[in-house]
């Protein structure tokens, strides 16, 4: 990772670490869920009070270069959700980016390929938990997604592979949906042009996103029928379809939403209450303009200071 690179992770990490720095969390165990070149683990926080036992996935961030499953930095949202009766799962995924320069519309295979690794690593973090629920002693038909940043793009493009039987999404059982999924400043990576969910219905879907985000587009970057379809191309699919979504959309900030897993964690809540537990076929969009939230510097980064 070069230095522009690191400093604008480290900036990320920052920024969620001051939200709550007094927060301490271990996991309960830790488990090897897979092994590719090297092993991949996840960490595994279970609520003492999980009536409903819901468990949610969290994907970390770092552009595809960078960032851990167990950084202190995340421990505040851990803490916050296992604190709300949900078990936590932290996730490793590949890093399919690292050492990556030139990223663009004619340069697109690395970061395709990194997208692909990530959902793919996710997809059998899944399955690791549905082939051992019975000895986690948690309910495979209520596993939650939420990611930030790259982690947001993975969980909605684990959804969309899973929805759609691609190859990486036919490991897990015919029948196996996500509850939910919760993105922080995600997109989705098409080859086939506008999203379609061929097989079946998406999962119940929140998306947070700045409307001046350039790292991770709020709008969408396409060449032909290959494109990096952000969040404000996403809610009008689900709308013309009739899926579930709650879009919130930050008038004029940047990246820095991908960071507001805390700050927002009410929205969170509401979104898990109304369309997950209840099952509310709820489409809402909301758009905040608030002069209070801080612009950060990490907020106007675009992809060519980190690739």
């Amino acid at each position: 990772m070069h230095r522009t690179a690191k400093t604008l992770t480290l900036s990320i990490f920052a920024i969620i670490a001051s939200l709550c720095t007094n927060a301490q969390i271990k996991p309960t165990a830790t488990y090897e869920y897979v092994k590719r070149d090297s092993s991949l683990y996840l960490d595994f926080y279970k609520s003492a009070n999980s009536a409903d036992n819901y468990t949610v996935i969290f994907v970390f961030g770092g552009g595809f270069i960078g960032g851990n499953r167990d950084d202190e930095y995340y421990f505040p949202y851990y803490a916050k959700l296992v604190e709300n009766n949900f078990n936590v799962v932290a996730i490793d995924y590949r890093l399919g980016l690292k050492g990556a320069k030139n990223i663009g519309a004619f340069n697109r295979k690395p970061l395709e390929n990194a997208i692909a690794m990530a959902a793919e690593d996710l997809i059998t973090a899944t399955k690791y938990l549905i082939d051992h629920e019975k000895e986690l002693q948690i309910d495979s038909r209520k596993i939650i997604t939420s990611g930030s940043s790259a982690g947001a793009i993975a969980v909605l493009q684990a959804d969309y592979e899973l929805c759609n039987k691609t190859k990486i999404g036919q490991i897990l059982p015919d029948d196996f949906h996500y509850a939910g999924v919760m993105s922080f400043a995600g997109a989705i990576y098409s080859k086939k042009g506008k999203i379609k969910y061929r097989e079946h219905a998406p999962a119940p879907t929140m998306m947070l996103h700045g409307t001046s985000d350039r790292l991770v587009t709020y709008k969408q970057i396409k060449l032909f029928n290959v494109g990096f379809i952000g969040s404000s191309k996403i809610a009008p699919r689900f709308e013309k379809f009739g899926y579930p979504y709650y879009i919130v959309r930050y008038d004029d900030l940047g990246h820095e939403v991908a960071a507001r897993m805390y700050d927002d964690f009410d929205k969170s809540m509401w979104f898990i209450e109304n369309y997950i537990v209840r099952g509310a076929k709820i489409k809402r969009d909301d758009f905040i303009n608030d002069p209070t939230i801080e612009r950060l510097k990490f907020g106007s980064a675009k992809p060519s200071d980190l690739y």
